[in-house]
């Protein structure tokens, strides 16, 4: 998949589609690459761009609301996450974490409860071209525990994450990483409870605030608009 660009329009096509706008139609070539210069029918250009990280997140399809990526970028920075780790997921969701960590070279395996979701998460990793590095299943995590072990990272966005928690040492190798995302600080709580209580070491939990700045002629300042919380993050380790 590339990018087509134009002023603030952004359009996602395969190398052989057509584009129609207001701007005019436009046939994407076989064999176009990041950089050309393509132009409509009307005579306007587009740029064609590489789709990375954010560019997904963007334009996948949505079931919910999806991770952000200040929050994805706290995983992998505490994390460590890389190329050639084996990660266990739960809480697919729209797929943006685990499409993110493909993207790293890491060996994803994503548990989706809702059948629906599973199936757009699938697209996703399509239109995100890291289908080979990410399994979706359908399915409970809770209830495959048992036949699940050797993980480098477990993560999880899930309402009964503490319960799975409570199998990390299980679930992780010697060193391992867990890292859990809530919305809720009760949730957080919980789950600090559990790590501690099975022996995680490491144990932390951020809330993830950001704030544009938006610089004006009467003076610069936090925006105002947008959303600076967006949830709680729990991280340790596995000993």
């Amino acid at each position: 998949m590339i990018l087509l660009v134009h002023g603030g329009r952004e359009y996602l096509r395969a190398p052989g589609d057509e584009l129609q706008t207001d701007l005019g139609v436009l046939d994407v070539p076989e064999d176009v690459s990041p950089g050309d210069v393509l132009e409509t029918h009307l005579g306007e250009e587009f740029v064609v761009r590489a789709p990375r990280g954010p560019d997904l997140f963007n334009h996948f399809e949505r079931t919910g609301a999806p991770m952000m990526p200040r929050d994805v970028g706290l995983i992998v920075g505490h994390t460590g996450a890389a190329a050639g780790d084996r990660v266990l997921d739960a809480g697919t969701g729209t797929g943006v974490l685990s499409a993110y960590l493909a993207r790293l070279g890491a060996e994803v395996t994503t548990f989706e409860r809702d059948p629906e979701f599973a199936d757009v998460a699938r697209e996703n990793m399509d239109l995100a071209g890291v289908s080979d590095n990410v399994d979706v299943r359908t399915g409970d995590l809770t209830e495959e525990l048992d036949d699940l072990s050797g993980f480098d990272l477990l993560t999880l966005d899930t309402g009964d994450a503490p319960e799975v928690v409570a199998r990390a040492p299980d679930l992780l190798v010697s060193g391992g990483f867990l890292a859990v995302y809530s919305p809720f600080v009760e949730n957080s709580h919980e789950t600090v409870r559990t790590a501690r209580e099975v022996g995680l070491s490491d144990v932390e939990t951020l809330e993830t605030i950001q704030r544009e700045m938006d610089f004006g002629d009467r003076g610069s300042r936090p925006s105002t608009a947008g959303v600076g919380h967006t949830g709680y993050l729990t991280f340790a380790r596995n000993e």
